[in-house]
């Protein structure tokens, strides 16, 4: 069974449809198209309203420009991304203009990688935190900016007085509270993560995941939150979706696909999340060999040339995403019969 339309569900707040987006490769004078990148290739998933959905795969997968492609920060080549705005309109911003959308901007941000290189290291806290109250809400008046800025700096754990510093004067994690802290500025109701504590010490990856998770608790936030540390998914994320070379292979609930990953790829990541039981360890397998290129994939389910259990069908045929348990979709020919290993416990409300 295959993943049926969900936005018609009032639960759901976006629903991503056949998502795709190639970039051309041009060659010789006249930059001839040649090929394509198929950096995103036919995705589908949808997000309920105040949970975090976890985006997950190794490097060069295709998460950030899944993002990004969301939030028209870059233009999709084809699919739908449907949104449920704060009135309860449905409207495809994969085929709206831009003047179109321009005014959902508000309801939904982005929390960018690299604290340091997404900040102005020309303005302070005051101009880079009130920057979307004077574009958006064309709030012209300097004290209700500071009073709003005030705000927001206290509701990441920052004091209100630091408005008149500089970036370059804070750590890293300050540094990506006044990413959130501009993120929150007008209050939207869907925000996009991409890879927000990568870049910070594992202490510090800790207090702003909690200050996340506490956010989204005070103001209802709905996440999508790229990454590709599984244990950092696991603990602030409600469901997880796998990606390889550009297509969706597996989405469900997190304690269950850590329990249980259907998808032989999955089960490879999970054999990188280092384990205290050595007995787990031992029973694991690494994954071994390369990525193949997303301007020459391989023929049939992406994954074969890589995979320990393909057959002569994975290298044919392509497979499609199916429900092989509530809101546990797959998209692997053998995912019936595979005994994986996962790393998790057994979720709450499993026999």
């Amino acid at each position: 069974m295959t993943q049926k339309t969900a936005i018609g569900n009032d639960q759901v707040l976006l629903e991503i449809k056949h998502l795709k987006k190639y970039f051309p490769i041009k060659k010789g004078f006249i930059k001839k198209v040649v090929g394509y990148v198929r950096a995103v290739d036919d995705v589908s998933f949808s997000i309920n309203e105040g949970e975090t959905l976890g985006l997950v795969g190794e490097s060069g997968c295709g998460k950030t420009t899944v993002s990004r492609s969301i939030l028209r920060a870059i233009d999709p080549t084809s699919g739908q991304v449907l949104y449920r705005t704060a009135g309860g309109e449905v409207v495809d911003l994969a085929n709206k203009p831009e003047s179109e959308i321009r005014p959902l901007r508000r309801e939904m941000q982005m929390i960018f990688q690299d604290p340091f290189a997404s900040l102005n290291p020309r303005m302070n806290l005051l101009d880079l935190v009130g920057e979307p109250l004077l574009v958006i809400d064309k709030m012209k008046s300097r004290a209700a900016r500071m009073e709003r800025v005030a705000e927001l700096l206290k509701l990441v754990g920052l004091r209100p007085e630091y408005m008149q510093r500089f970036p370059h004067a804070f750590s890293g994690g300050q540094r990506q509270r006044i990413v959130i802290a501009r993120a929150l500025a007008l209050n939207p109701r869907f925000v996009v993560a991409d890879e927000p504590v990568s870049a910070l010490d594992v202490s510090v990856q800790a207090q702003v995941l909690n200050l996340m998770l506490e956010l989204q608790r005070k103001l209802g936030l709905t996440y999508l939150f790229v990454a590709h540390d599984l244990s950092v998914v696991k603990h602030i994320c409600d469901r997880v979706a796998v990606m390889y070379v550009g297509k969706l292979v597996e989405t469900a609930p997190t304690d269950e696909l850590y329990f249980q990953p259907r998808h032989p790829y999955t089960a490879a990541l999970m054999a990188a999340v280092p384990v205290a039981d050595p007995r787990i360890r031992s029973a694991m397998t690494p994954l071994e060999g390369d990525v193949p290129s997303p301007a020459n994939p391989p023929s049939g389910c992406y994954f074969h040339p890589r995979c320990p259990f393909a057959i002569e069908k994975c290298a044919q045929e392509t497979p499609t995403l199916e429900e092989i348990s509530p809101n546990h979709f797959v998209s692997c020919h053998r995912a019936h019969e595979l005994q994986l290993i996962g790393v998790g416990e057994p979720p709450e409300n499993s026999s």
